[in-house]
């Protein structure tokens, strides 16, 4: 089916074209959702609420603009996703006093070849865990600049905030996810040696 026959029968309640429709895209969006949360289970909830909202906006979706259904459908998802995570934001309020050591000899720019870590050799499993840990600030802006290529002024507009506040809340993001790996390598290794 093509993309316009696809949501029109969509759009009609079209059994068929509704399987195929969650076929292409659920999985798609299961990954986006393990990414954006902070664990499986509030991964398999997103997911499910995150495809429904979606679905209910196919009828919003012109064949004719310049985004094709994948970025319409990613887009849309991630719109949900900023908004779920607003929405449950007084769930993460955590009051803390404890500034962070830095240690010096550390590297914690994912840019640099980092002599602790490859970061390029890190398994999918490490990084998701690494990223779930972060804050829920720091993981929607990282997962928005970084790995969906939003530009600053895109995820600052979606995430009501101004464009320096992100690249703030990028940088911690950076440090904190280099020493999540650096932890999570550390467990992984201690793991399998036992």
């Amino acid at each position: 089916m093509f993309q316009a026959d696809l949501i029109a029968s969509c759009i009609k309640n079209n059994k068929v074209a509704k399987k195929q429709f969650f076929e292409t895209y659920f999985g798609k969006m299961s990954f986006i959702a393990l990414r954006y949360s902070k664990n499986s289970a509030q991964s398999d909830h997103i997911a499910m609420q995150g495809f429904a909202h979606v679905f209910l906006k196919l009828n919003q979706f012109k064949s004719q603009s310049s985004l094709t259904i994948n970025e319409f459908v990613k887009h849309e998802f991630i719109s949900f996703i900023v908004n779920y995570i607003k929405e449950i934001r007084s769930e993460y309020y955590v009051a803390s006093t404890v500034k962070a050591i830095d240690d010096p000899d550390k590297t914690y720019d994912l840019f640099l070849d980092s002599k602790f870590i490859d970061v390029k050799n890190v398994s999918k499993d490490v990084l998701i865990k690494s990223i779930q840990a972060l804050l829920p600030s720091q993981r929607l802006t990282f997962n928005m600049v970084v790995i969906d290529n939003y530009s600053l002024t895109q995820t600052s507009e979606f995430l009501d905030t101004n464009e320096q506040g992100i690249k703030s809340t990028l940088e911690k993001a950076r440090f904190n996810l280099q020493k999540n790996i650096e932890t999570n390598l550390k467990l992984s290794n201690y793991e399998s040696a036992v």
